[in-house]
C-alpha cells in the first residue's frame, strides 16, 4: 500500500451499526501487540547520502533485546527523498509523509533510489550500539555535505507479536501515508516530537519513547480508518457486520466454552453460513481463530503477570493446565513455563 486514499463506501468508518464493535476489537488487538521500549531521534542527512537499515534481526539485540521484533518508521519533515524496501520498487517521500515498516524488513532511505544491501549490516550495528549506549545526540547530522538536505524523525519500537497477531500479520511490507491525509492527534504528536528534538531538555529521551509508541498507534489507526478494505483478511472481517460481531463475541468472552453451534445461535444465523463466511473472509474457521487468539492473549499474560499457569489457562478458556500446555507447546514449540522463563531472561 503506497498511499492513503479517500474513504470509500466499504471503509471501516462507514460500517453501519458496528462502530463500537470495531473500535473495541482494534483496541484489543493493538493492546496485544504490547509495544515496549523505543529508539527515537531526528535525522538531518545532507546530500548525497544512502543509509540502509538491515532486517531487524541484525540489530534487535543491541537496542531492544527483550522484543520479538522491531517495527520502524520515519516521518519526513523536509523532502524529497526515497525509501526502498528489499525486493520492492523505490517510493518517493515528500515532506509530511510517514512511512512505516511493520515486519522488520531491510530497507534504505536515500536522496536517490537505492536498495538495501548486506554491506549495511555492520554500519547499522555500530550506529545502534552507540545509540543504545546513549552516546549519540537526539539530532543526527551526516551525509555527503552537499547543499541539499532532508529532515526526518526516526522511530524504532519493540513489540511482542508472538505467537500470532491478526492485525500485524495482515499489514503490508510498508505503509506510506501523506500528512495531508492525516487527522488530529498524528499531526499534534509530530509537532511535539519536533519540539522535543529541537530543544531537548531533562527527560527528553523518556518523553520521546512515549511519543514513539503513541505515534505508531495513531499511524495504524489512520491506516485502518482510511484504507477501507485491503488485502488484510482481519480488516476485511471488521467491515463485514456478521464477522465483526462474531469476532466481538470471541474477543469479548474469550473464556467461554464456545462451539460453532453456540456462536451461530448468538448471531442468529446457520452454522454452515457462519463457518463458510468466516473462513472465506478471515482465512481460518472460527474455532481455529479462537484457539490462536487465546494463545496470543495467554502469551501476553505469561509475560506480564506472575499468575499461576493454571489461572492463566482458565482465564483464556482452557479447562485444565494440561490441555493449555499441550495447545501452547503445539503452537509455540515450547511449554508455557519455558516460554515464561525465556521472556523473563530476555
Amino acid at each position: 500500500m503506497k498511499r492513503s486514499h479517500n474513504l470509500s463506501s466499504d471503509s471501516l468508518a462507514q460500517t453501519s451499526g458496528t462502530a463500537g464493535v470495531v473500535d473495541a476489537l482494534i483496541s484489543d488487538v493493538l493492546e496485544n501487540i504490547r509495544l515496549h521500549g523505543a529508539v527515537f531521534f531526528a535525522w538531518r542527512p545532507s546530500w548525497p547520502y544512502a543509509t540502509g537499515v538491515p532486517n531487524e534481526r541484525h540489530f534487535r539485540d543491541l537496542i531492544l533485546p527483550a522484543s520479538d521484533q522491531v517495527i520502524s518508521y520515519h516521518v519526513v519533515i523536509e523532502g524529497p527523498c526515497w525509501a526502498t524496501v528489499e525486493g520492492e520498487p523505490p517510493v518517493r517521500l515528500e515532506g509530511g509523509d510517514i512511512i512505516l515498516f511493520p515486519h522488520g524488513d531491510a530497507y534504505a532511505i536515500s536522496n536517490q533510489p537505492r536498495g538495501p544491501s548486506d554491506k549495511d549490516i555492520e554500519p547499522a550495528r555500530q550506529f545502534f550500539a552507540l545509540m543504545a549506549a546513549g552516546e549519540l545526540p537526539l539530532i543526527i547530522e551526516n551525509g555527503g555535505g552537499g547543499p541539499g538536505q532532508n529532515r526526518l524523525v526516526c522511530g524504532f519500537l519493540g513489540c511482542d507479536r508472538s505467537p500470532w497477531n491478526p492485525l500485524l500479520e495482515g499489514l503490508p511490507r510498508y505503509i506510506l501515508l501523506s500528512r495531508s491525509a492525516l487527522e488530529g492527534p498524528v499531526n499534534d504528536l509530530i509537532d511535539i516530537v519536533l519540539r522535543e528534538c529541537g530543544h531537548p531538555w531533562a527527560g527528553s529521551r523518556s518523553v520521546m519513547r512515549r511519543l514513539g509508541e503513541l505515534l505508531f498507534i495513531e499511524v495504524i489507526r489512520q491506516y485502518l480508518q482510511h484504507q477501507g478494505l485491503t488485502n488484510n483478511p482481519w480488516m476485511r472481517g471488521l467491515a463485514d457486520p456478521l464477522i465483526a460481531k462474531c469476532l466481538s463475541l470471541l474477543h469479548g468472552r474469550i473464556a467461554e466454552t464456545w462451539t460453532l453451534e453456540k456462536l451461530a445461535g448468538e448471531l442468529n444465523c446457520s452454522r454452515s453460513i457462519l463457518a463458510e463466511r468466516f473462513s472465506r473472509v478471515i482465512g481460518v474457521p472460527p474455532m481455529k481463530y479462537l484457539s490462536q487468539w487465546r494463545l496470543q492473549v495467554a502469551a501476553r499474560l505469561l509475560r506480564d503477570r506472575p499468575d499461576k499457569i493454571l489461572s492463566i489457562a482458565l482465564s483464556v478458556g482452557y479447562e485444565s493446565e494440561m490441555s493449555f500446555s499441550r495447545a501452547f507447546k503445539r503452537f509455540m514449540g515450547i511449554s508455557p513455563s519455558v516460554f515464561r522463563r525465556s521472556v523473563q531472561v530476555g
